[in-house]
C-alpha cells in the first residue's frame, strides 16, 4: 500500500476521516495478528483488519448484481438504487463504483459493476465484441420475420440513420424470445421490438460475454476473480 492507512481507508469508503481517526483512536483497525495500527501505517490491503474482518477488496473491485426491476442504476433518482443493494460504502469508495453501462429501471437481470475505469471501458468499448443476451416477453403474438428483420444489418430505430448491427433472435414461445446483441443502444431491445410492431412487457438480461448469473437471485450480488473477468471476454 503506497498511501497512509487513514486516507486508504477513506478511500475505501469506511467513512469520513474524521470516521475513520475515530475507528484508529478505538483500536478497532488491527493487523491480522492483533497488533493496534495507525493512521501513518502503510501496509499490505490483505493484512488490515477492521473489527477482527478483512477488507472489502482494494481498488480494482468488480462485482455482479442481479438487478431486479424497479432499481434505478444511478447514485441519485427517486426511488430504489443499485446502491441500496450494497454495501453503504461502496457508493463512497475512491474511486466509485460505477454501473458497467445500465439497465433501465424495468428490465431486470445481470449487472457489472467496477471502481476500475480502464476495465469498465474495456467492457463497454465495441472492440471487446462482448454480446448481451436478454429475454424479452412480448405483448403480442411473434409474426415470424422478426428474427430475419433483426439479422439483417439494415434495421433502423427511430430518430437514427446507422443501421443495427446484425443481431440473433431465439423464439422461445408464441409471445417470448431470446435476443443476441453486439452493441448497446439507449432502449436498443425494446426499440427493436417496437420497430416490428411489438411491445415489451417484460425483459431480463442473461449473460453478458461469457458470464452468467448461475442462479444469483434477484437482488444478490458477488465479487468476481480474476477466473471470472477470463469467462466473461471468453478466455475460461
Amino acid at each position: 500500500m503506497k498511501v497512509k492507512l487513514l486516507r486508504y481507508l477513506a478511500n475505501l469508503g469506511y467513512g469520513t476521516r474524521r470516521d475513520v481517526e475515530w475507528m484508529l483512536r478505538e483500536g478497532r483497525v488491527t493487523d491480522a495478528d492483533g497488533e493496534v495500527l495507525y493512521g501513518d501505517d502503510k501496509v499490505p490491503h490483505a493484512v488490515i483488519r477492521l473489527d477482527g474482518q478483512p477488507l472489502d477488496p482494494p481498488p480494482g473491485l468488480v462485482l455482479m448484481l442481479n438487478k431486479p426491476t424497479g432499481v434505478t442504476c444511478s447514485t441519485k433518482d427517486h426511488g430504489q438504487l443499485v446502491y441500496d443493494l450494497l454495501p453503504e460504502r461502496f457508493a463512497l469508495r475512491d474511486p466509485v463504483v460505477s454501473t458497467v453501462g445500465r439497465l433501465d429501471r424495468d428490465t431486470s437481470g445481470l449487472l457489472l459493476m467496477t471502481d476500475d475505469g480502464q476495465l469498465l471501458h474495456r467492457i463497454t468499448s465495441p472492440k471487446s465484441g462482448l454480446d448481451k443476451v436478454y429475454e424479452a416477453t412480448l405483448a403480442q403474438d411473434l409474426r415470424g420475420d422478426e428474427a430475419a428483420t433483426f439479422a439483417s444489418g439494415t434495421l433502423l430505430l427511430e430518430g437514427e440513420h446507422k443501421p443495427l448491427l446484425p443481431a440473433e433472435l431465439e423464439v422461445t414461445g408464441p409471445r417470448s424470445a431470446r435476443l443476441t446483441l453486439h452493441e448497446g443502444r439507449y432502449h436498443q431491445v425494446r426499440r427493436m421490438f417496437a420497430a416490428v410492431g411489438n411491445h415489451v412487457e417484460s425483459l431480463h438480461r442473461a449473460r453478458v460475454g461469457g458470464l452468467e448469473l448461475d442462479g444469483l437471485a434477484p437482488g444478490q450480488w458477488r465479487y468476481l476473480d480474476a477466473a471470472d473477468i477470463d469467462r466473461l471476454f471468453g478466455r475460461g
